[in-house]
């Protein structure tokens, strides 16, 4: 009896079997698509899989069962890198079957086995996905706020009562004076000696009374 026996009896003897599912992996890791039975596509994709999870754990010991039952050193080359790198990010769901109708002849439902290619793309629920625009929404209107804190007005930047020129600096030791220190003296002299002449025009005038 084949109690708990998943596997499907494809043909009467196991090393046949064996050798059917070995040719076929390396057919489709090797093409990418191979068309079969529909109940050898099956039996197929647990193989393939299986292949497959050893290649992304990667290790020696992966790559030594690998090698033990696909036979070509090129294909298992292409597995531990190609698709290694190509299904690292999946978690499952490598191949795909695609039923092609019955054959000619005995009327075998047909089927193709193919490598996934494309990119896996995880699906937001509604809420989830508004919950996630509400905070990005948050988060804009925060650093808009903050950049509007940032930059101040003109107003506070130069308040109305600083209408002062900034004082100039003083000319340091051993530098010549300025222009403008220049044409200020001659003026500050003409005051000194305006006043050092009303004294003695006071002197004049007590002389000439007395």
């Amino acid at each position: 009896m084949r109690h708990r026996k998943r596997s499907r009896r494809l043909v009467t003897k196991w090393e046949h079997r064996i050798s059917l599912m070995r040719n076929q992996v390396t057919d489709l890791l090797r093409h990418g698509r191979i068309t079969t039975t529909l109940a050898k596509a099956k039996e197929l994709r647990r193989v393939a899989d299986r292949m497959i999870t050893l290649a992304k754990r990667g290790d020696l010991a992966s790559r030594r069962r690998a090698l033990a039952f696909i036979r070509d050193k090129a294909v298992v080359r292409k597995l531990f890198t190609e698709l290694r790198e190509k299904y690292m990010d999946r978690p499952g769901g490598y191949t795909r079957i695609v039923k092609i109708g019955p054959r000619r002849g005995d009327a075998a439902t047909m089927a193709i086995v193919e490598l996934v290619e494309e990119k896996l793309q995880h699906k937001r629920s509604k809420k989830k996905a508004e919950r996630v625009r509400a905070i990005e929404k948050e988060i804009k209107d925060a650093l808009k706020s903050e950049k509007a804190e940032e930059k101040p007005t003109e107003a506070e930047a130069k308040p109305e009562g600083s209408t002062e020129p900034e004082a100039e600096s003083a000319p340091e030791a051993g530098e010549a004076p300025s222009a403008a220190t220049a044409e200020e003296a001659p003026g500050q002299e003409e005051a000194s000696t305006g006043t050092e002449e009303a004294p003695s025009q006071e002197k004049k005038s007590e002389e000439t009374s007395g």
